[in-house]
């Protein structure tokens, strides 16, 4: 693999295939619950993109970064980069509440996924994206 030295992105290698060797080399937990919140992001915006930043972590964006997936010791963390801003009405977000930004949903050992509420969310995410992508376009009069 080689390194692009301006946006950290692997220059040979895609993001896709990125988290699918992140996911492989984590052999416990983190990489099926990994696995498992890529599928429904997946299935929430079909459309998508799948980045690597940071030197390690994979990023969700569909017209502005939805979420990040970062893998801990004892948890996943999908991070929101406009959590604050969403409604949150199955109380899913759990970590970074104090942001006045971001929101985050650690998953721990034997938690249970509330799919259908995570979906939800991912989708208003990307809604939010999309109405503030929207907004900036206009021109002024």
């Amino acid at each position: 693999m080689k390194s692009d030295a301006k946006d950290g992105q692997e220059a040979d290698v895609s993001a896709s295939e990125l988290i699918d060797a992140r996911i492989g080399e984590l052999k416990d937990w983190r990489g099926e619950t990994l696995a498992r919140v890529r599928n429904l992001i997946k299935q929430a915006c079909p459309e998508v993109i799948e980045e690597w930043k940071w030197r390690g972590v994979p990023v969700w964006s569909q017209a502005g970064m939805i979420c990040t997936g970062e893998t801990y010791k004892t948890a996943v963390k999908l991070t929101f980069a406009k959590g604050a801003a969403l409604e949150d009405p199955s109380g899913l977000f759990n970590a970074s509440l104090e942001s006045n930004t971001r929101r985050a949903i650690d998953f721990h050992e034997g938690d249970t996924i509330d799919e259908a509420a995570l979906k939800a969310l991912i989708r208003a995410a990307a809604a939010l994206n999309t109405s503030a992508r929207a907004g900036r376009a206009r021109p002024r009069t």
